[in-house]
């Protein structure tokens, strides 16, 4: 057996232990009542802002992508040395944040749940409860994680994906987390109801590779409304729709627009340019429910990375801060 075939299996069993500890039914005796608890906090932070979905769903993301789903991405440091206030973390909407928050004040609200249940759970759940509440699935979501005491700005260079990655570059990151090509396509449908900066594509629409013209593989009217939406002396910083159809509704209308060169992102529109992946985007876009199905397979895969177990983590009782 080769070394490499060996760190893998390793490297596999490592990980089934550690997720093995997450139920479906963790909190029955402890908490039974905690997802509705948190779907209603949910729902009401969600009333209040839409930003609160794509912003709860971003957040758990690259929470998940960096130490494991462990909500370090929630803890904060006097001198701004902790996840959050890596430079790409800093676009994560507060909504986000706010929405575990809000959930875990809930849950400690009542007296048999108190201090019991993590914010990395509650984050997971959140997660979920915002896809089902803009027209997505529902799905039964795993619990038992704990919160991790670790929080570094350092840890998250390599981690996350950029606006620019090409189709290898996303694979082998998302691979190095044990998910496939599509788990990769089916994650990135949450970009149906996010939203981005003109920084971020500024680059498609003005210096394509520094011959100041318009990437070719965006829709030339798409291309003239993004030109409108950001001109040159605009504040990078404007949000703009990833979905400019239905920007409200969780839906596959992300891979339509694919097909039809109106993906926002270069990561995005690379799904449907590389043959690779473009039968899965083709096959998201005629079938709703297959889109569905494999995106609550890789949500799910999603939650299991680098869980917490024994004494290497701990239930927070602020999210923001260790014990």
């Amino acid at each position: 057996m080769s070394s490499q075939i060996l760190l893998y299996l390793v490297l596999q069993l490592l990980a089934s232990n550690c997720y093995a500890q997450l139920r479906l039914d963790y909190y029955r005796n402890t908490c039974p009542d905690v997802e509705s608890i948190v779907r209603t906090a949910v729902e009401t932070k969600l009333q209040q802002t839409f930003v609160t979905a794509p912003g709860t769903l971003r957040l758990f993301f690259h929470d998940c992508f960096v130490r494991g789903c462990d909500a370090s991405v929630m803890l904060a440091s006097r001198n701004n040395s902790t996840e959050k206030d890596n430079g790409i973390n800093l676009s994560l909407a507060g909504d986000g944040f706010d929405t575990v928050i809000k959930a875990k004040a809930a849950v400690d609200s009542v007296p048999r749940c108190q201090n019991k249940v993590s914010c990395a759970d509650i984050l997971a759940m959140a997660a979920r409860d915002v896809v089902a509440l803009t027209g997505g699935p529902s799905y039964a979501v795993e619990l038992g994680r704990l919160d991790g005491r670790i929080s570094t700005k350092a840890s998250v260079r390599h981690h996350l994906p950029h606006a620019d990655f090409t189709l290898t570059q996303l694979i082998q990151m998302f691979a190095s987390n044990g998910l496939t090509l599509r788990d990769l396509v089916a994650l990135s449908g949450t970009h149906t109801i996010g939203f981005s900066h003109c920084n971020q594509f500024s680059k498609r629409i003005y210096n394509f590779r520094t011959k100041n013209r318009i990437d070719p593989t965006l829709n030339p009217e798409y291309a003239k409304q993004l030109l409108q939406l950001c001109p040159k002396s605009v504040d990078p910083r404007i949000a703009i729709d990833m979905d400019p159809t239905t920007p409200r509704t969780f839906d596959n209308q992300y891979y339509k627009n694919l097909q039809q060169g109106k993906g926002l992102l270069s990561s995005d529109q690379t799904l449907f340019t590389d043959k690779r992946s473009r039968k899965l985007v083709n096959l998201f876009a005629s079938n709703g429910t297959e889109f569905e199905r494999a995106f609550v397979v890789a949500m799910r895969k999603l939650g299991r990375i680098g869980i917490r177990t024994g004494n290497q983590g701990e239930i927070r009782r602020d999210c923001t801060m260790i014990n």
